[in-house]
């Protein structure tokens, strides 16, 4: 059994990560790599748009407050598109309104800022094993 798993730990290993705060993707970043991730990292939805190497991608993590967009709106986007990617929201302004759209949206998880590492790490164990 540990044979699969590992196959699949090293063939979906990839997060993507979506948030225009300089300082949290940089956090993200290491975390992710101490724990055997690898990262892509979009300091925008701009940035992000013209990305397709979604084969790779275990999940998103994706910051529902961007500068000039809702994450939650790329969100729809991707859907529309036919890429479903399990997605990790993360907020520094949380609400009802927001996390009741975010939750709709389909999401594996919803995260305020800051967040301890453990509530990260373990959707995207989830996400990367495909039990997300």
């Amino acid at each position: 059994m540990v044979g699969p798993r590992i196959a699949i730990l090293s063939n979906r290993n990839v997060v993507l990560v979506v948030d225009d705060d300089p300082g949290m993707l940089k956090g993200i970043k290491r975390l992710l790599r101490e724990h055997g991730y690898d990262s892509v990292l979009f300091p925008s939805a701009e940035a992000f748009r013209n990305y397709g190497d979604f084969d790779a991608a275990c999940c998103l993590i994706l910051d529902i407050n961007l500068n000039k967009e809702s994450g939650i709106e790329l969100r729809h986007r991707l859907t529309a598109a036919g890429i479903s990617l399990p997605v990790i929201y993360i907020t520094g302004n949380d609400n009802p309104a927001v996390r009741t759209a975010a939750l709709a949206s389909g999401c594996i998880a919803y995260l305020t800022k800051p967040f301890a590492a453990r509530s990260l790490l373990e959707p995207i164990e989830k996400a990367s094993t495909g039990l997300a």
